[in-house]
């Protein structure tokens, strides 16, 4: 399903579930983060639905409290088979915050706004659309880029968020890159809107 127009960046809140014949196999990048075979297998048959909700509100731990108020975006994934999914807290403030869970493990991770002029790698850069309407930063960003590293298994995951056109519809998508040393993953994940 397409992205209405009233989703943008700026409100990504809704249901969305991965269109696995547009997205790229992610096994690729499940062995470079040193995820096992058995879970890479579950993982890969899984269809995932993300529950989003965002909204603006004071900045999550180490922040001060009394900081001014920024975007967070927190989804809740659920995958096919019940399959136990992760949850996902970005507070877009560009602040490493460490987490931990069942499949990662121990990383920490910054979120933050970000133009396409911005973005410094090519494959994290191409393929967006652009413009007034997917405005959605405060300085009229048109892109969530998010870091993680992970503490246990020396990797890094960088993800691009926003929308483009697949098969000619418009779509919420991610360019993700995993890299370990000389290892290198290239995702598209694209998303079909529920609700």
């Amino acid at each position: 399903m397409a992205a209405p127009p009233s989703k943008t960046i700026k409100d990504l809140s809704g249901k969305w579930v991965m269109n696995k014949a547009q997205s790229s196999p992610i096994e690729p990048a499940l062995v470079i983060q040193g995820i096992g075979w058995v879970t890479r297998k579950v993982v890969g048959l899984a269809t995932l639905t993300l529950d989003v909700k965002q909204y603006a509100g004071p900045p999550s731990p180490p922040a001060e409290p009394s900081a001014p108020e920024v975007t967070h975006i927190e989804i809740e994934q659920t995958g096919t088979g019940g399959m136990k999914g992760t949850t996902e807290k970005r507070c877009l403030d560009n602040v490493f915050r460490e987490h931990s869970d069942w499949l990662f493990g121990s990383v920490r991770g910054q979120t933050k706004w970000i133009a396409t002029a911005d973005i410094d790698d090519k494959f994290l850069a191409e393929g967006w659309l652009e413009g007034e309407a997917e405005a959605g930063g405060p300085n009229g960003e048109t892109h969530v880029l998010s870091h993680v590293e992970s503490l246990d298994n020396g990797w890094t995951a960088t993800q691009t968020w926003g929308f483009q056109l697949v098969d000619g519809v418009r779509k919420y998508a991610r360019h993700v890159v995993v890299a370990k040393g000389t290892q290198r993953a290239e995702l598209t994940l694209v998303y079909d809107h529920l609700e």
